[in-house]
């Protein structure tokens, strides 16, 4: 799972990556509403974490943007306005939840996960490919009630090649799926990462394969009885 942080405290950005980055999710944090504007442009997200008071603009109206532009990506919204008024302001504006600063990282991750499990079905929260299960927000993998265990780089690939069941993923497009802003992942890190995850996989009755197509990228496909 991708997240979008806009937060402006710089302390708070840190705080809340760290926390993100430790349950294996991916996060890029920007201060400012431009930044995320721009990167709501460029990546697909599962999630947004948005600040109500950034220095550039309203957070109220980045939110309103993005529901007049028909995204439907869930926000939480994170802000020291407590007010019940300025709370049902945002969530009027097409916020999904609200939570009020300060708060503790065990909150701000159950809030994540209930609204992944609540998330629209086109963002399917839950991922099914042959007899594999991938909880996206709780990034469980499960194989005929048997969890997996994965590495957090592990369940990126699988959570990718999932997503695109049947579909070659270009090489480029999971080096950049691995990445964070400004921390690019290396061809060799990508390799290895596959090579570990068919080895976890061939011990599973999942029903799937892990191909490589030379010069190309990886896919995923349902084994044939």
């Amino acid at each position: 799972m991708r997240i979008l942080l806009i937060e402006d405290s710089t302390r708070l950005r840190e705080l809340i990556s760290e926390t993100v980055r430790d349950i294996g999710w991916k996060i890029d944090a920007f201060a400012t509403a431009e930044l995320g504007r721009s990167a709501l442009e460029d990546q697909d997200y599962d999630l947004v974490l948005l600040d109500l008071g950034l220095p550039d603009e309203d957070g109220i109206d980045v939110l309103k943007s993005m529901r007049d532009a028909k995204m439907q990506t869930p926000v939480l919204v994170l802000t020291a306005r407590g007010a019940v008024d300025e709370r049902i302001v945002g969530l009027d504006a097409g916020a999904d939840d609200y939570l009020t600063k300060p708060f503790h990282n065990g909150e701000l991750i159950a809030r994540i996960r209930a609204l992944m499990r609540r998330a629209p079905a086109t963002l399917m929260p839950v991922l099914e490919y042959g007899s594999l299960q991938m909880d996206v927000a709780s990034r469980r993998v499960m194989c005929a009630d048997t969890e997996i265990g994965l590495a957090p780089s592990e369940k990126e690939l699988l959570e990718l090649l999932m997503r695109n069941g049947g579909k070659v993923v270009a090489k480029a497009k999971i080096e950049h799926a691995f990445s964070e802003f400004g921390d690019e992942r290396s061809t060799n890190a990508v390799e290895l990462a596959v090579s570990r995850l068919r080895k976890k996989l061939d011990g599973h009755p999942s029903g799937t394969a892990i191909e490589t197509i030379r010069g190309v990228g990886y896919m995923i496909r349902e084994l044939l009885d």
